[in-house]
């Protein structure tokens, strides 16, 4: 059988049938598909709504954030492959991305910097502000022209919280921020407080795009 598009190469993959909806998640640095955040999500979505998610293997190379700016290109790589596989293989014609820590850093920039892709929302977890480009969230996002949820945990070290408040300028009709009170920066223990958030959020922006 001719395969038009594969699953990216170690991606985990949950089927949504006759679904025409798919999130694509990102994980944070030196992390994997099943890894805190993306994998309660990526379940969560699946059970509750039925949708594709497709959970990607990330350049995941255990060292300082500093040095990942030369991964962005491999990162965009496996997203579009993402999208490639859930549209040509699946017939999936909605899709989602979403990105926790270094993977919303990822999923920002690639939806800034190919705005021709076909994503009709972004979901950034504990995304950061700090670094130069691609790093920086918030010149990412000050960018992106489709609806966001800007999502972070208010407890921990604080760093969540004061780059979530360079980013209030950004609200509006179309971007959403929402913080978690009492969570750290891997929702610990606020998994599901978490998905109950993107899942109302996602079912908001499906009823928008019914009533375009």
């Amino acid at each position: 059988i001719q395969v038009e598009a594969a699953q990216p190469a170690g991606s985990a993959y949950l089927d949504g049938g006759t679904s025409k909806y798919a999130l694509i998640l990102c994980h944070g640095r030196g992390k994997y598909p099943e890894w805190k955040v993306v994998d309660p999500l990526r379940k969560g979505v699946h059970e509750v709504m039925g949708w594709y998610t497709l959970s990607l293997q990330m350049p995941a190379d255990d060292k300082d954030w500093k040095e990942y700016a030369s991964d962005f290109p491999a990162a965009y790589k496996t997203i579009k492959e993402a999208i490639d596989f859930l549209k040509k293989e699946k017939k999936v014609t909605t899709i989602y991305l979403m990105g926790h820590s270094m993977g919303s850093r990822m999923a920002s920039a690639f939806v800034a910097y190919n705005p021709d892709q076909p994503v009709k929302g972004l979901i950034v977890a504990g995304i950061r502000n700090n670094g130069e480009h691609p790093f920086n969230g918030k010149q990412n996002l000050e960018k992106v022209s489709i609806p966001v949820l800007d999502i972070w945990g208010d407890e921990g070290n604080g760093k969540d919280s004061r780059n979530a408040a360079e980013r209030r300028d950004l609200i509006s009709e179309d971007y959403t921020q929402i913080p978690i009170a009492g969570s750290n920066h891997k929702f610990d223990g606020y998994e599901n407080r978490f998905v109950n958030i993107v899942v109302k959020w996602l079912e908001s922006q499906t009823v928008r795009n019914e009533k375009k």
